[in-house]
């Protein structure tokens, strides 16, 4: 079928919305009418080429909609069927999938690939028959996607599709770094660094995990301010500024966890959140950085002799088919917050725009929603 979708040629080129062919779901996969899709920081690293991935690429990993069709041995999913997609596939069966990891299912390794793991081909090219690559597998700027069914989660119908798209990335991705690989607790002190669309939701799970001081590190007032009223006990514009803070409010113990999640990671960043976390402490992880950055900056005596550690982290340590679920049951008990993680929605047409809303700081989280003028 014939479709439209944000296409990224090139290095530091803009999104251009085209019309592409979308294929027909082959064995184990399912096409999806998308209704919203959001906008992570991560499809930006495709443009400026600090994540790889062979162009042209159709960006998007973070979506919901409603199953159109399905193809043959699909067992999980009907048409009708209200989905979230999930940026990392969960086959179920590999051996991270079958430890419980399955956040780092061995399909994984094909996420920038632009190759599906049905059959190792594309699903998606241009109106000349170019490939084109589907970020994470997914590629929702787009109206329309065809995925493995390893990359939906089926959701229950009450749950509104534009607040659910959030759970595919930001939110479990937030959530999980602070309570499930970030292990929060009653009592904890948790500093949360960088507050857009995956911060926010660390500090509401820090919050709900019992935590008693939620510390917001922010240079963007407005994003300090969001993340007063979901949760943060203090807010701060920079770990500097923080650092003596944390403290003062724990009586020198300093922090147990750490969540960096800024929009592009850099190895400066780890050694002033070493600093705020305590004896036995860690520093979580959570933004992506360039793909061949390899220097860090960090105190090894202080790492040594503290016990102290660096964890990494992907969809918040918790697999897609587990956390999803458990989220929507803290968003039916008030205990998540996702009608006020949307800031402005957009068109389609206008993702470049709004990209630079999310440079600006103007957002903690940008959507794209989908309407009748798009299907």
């Amino acid at each position: 079928m014939k479709t439209k979708a944000a296409v990224l040629h090139g290095v530091n080129e803009e999104w251009q919305i085209e019309e592409v062919e979308l294929g027909d779901p082959v064995a184990g996969e399912v096409q999806v009418k998308l209704v919203a899709s959001g906008l992570c920081h991560s499809d930006h690293h495709l443009r400026t080429g600090q994540s790889p991935a062979p162009f042209p690429v159709v960006g998007g990993h973070e979506g919901a909609g409603i199953v159109v069709k399905v193809g043959p041995g699909v067992t999980r999913f009907a048409e009708g069927d209200h989905v979230v997609t999930a940026f990392i596939p969960a086959c179920g069966v590999c051996g991270p999938c079958s430890r419980g990891q399955q956040n780092i299912c061995d399909e994984g390794a094909g996420l920038l690939t632009g190759l599906s793991i049905a059959d190792k081909t594309h699903r998606v090219s241009t109106a000349d028959g170019t490939g084109l690559t589907q970020m994470c597998l997914l590629g929702t700027f787009s109206p329309y996607i065809t995925v493995n069914q390893a990359s939906l989660v089926k959701i229950e119908d009450d749950i509104p599709l534009r607040e659910a798209a959030l759970l595919g990335c930001g939110v479990a991705t937030g959530w999980g770094s602070a309570t499930e690989i970030g292990g929060s607790k009653v009592g904890d002190t948790v500093v949360v660094v960088g507050i857009g669309g995956v911060g926010i939701n660390s500090v509401q799970g820090a919050k709900a995990a019992g935590a008693r001081h939620v510390i917001a590190v922010d240079p963007v007032k407005f994003k300090r301010d969001m993340a007063e009223k979901l949760g943060a006990t203090h807010v701060f514009e920079s770990m500097e500024a923080a650092l003596p803070v944390v403290g003062e409010l724990t009586w020198g113990t300093m922090a147990n966890t750490v969540v960096l999640t800024v929009g592009e990671m850099k190895g400066e960043y780890i050694a002033p959140a070493m600093a705020m976390a305590g004896k036995g402490g860690q520093v979580v992880v959570v933004g992506m950085g360039d793909y061949a950055a390899m220097d860090v900056k960090l105190n090894l005596f202080e790492l040594t002799l503290l016990q102290k550690r660096v964890q990494g982290a992907i969809f918040g340590g918790a697999g897609p088919r587990t956390q999803v679920p458990k989220l929507l049951n803290e968003y039916r008990a008030g205990q998540l917050n996702l009608a006020d993680l949307v800031t402005q929605t957009y068109k389609l047409e206008d993702i470049n725009r709004a990209y630079d809303d999310m440079l600006e700081g103007n957002n903690i989280r940008g959507m794209v929603v989908f309407d009748e003028e798009d299907w």
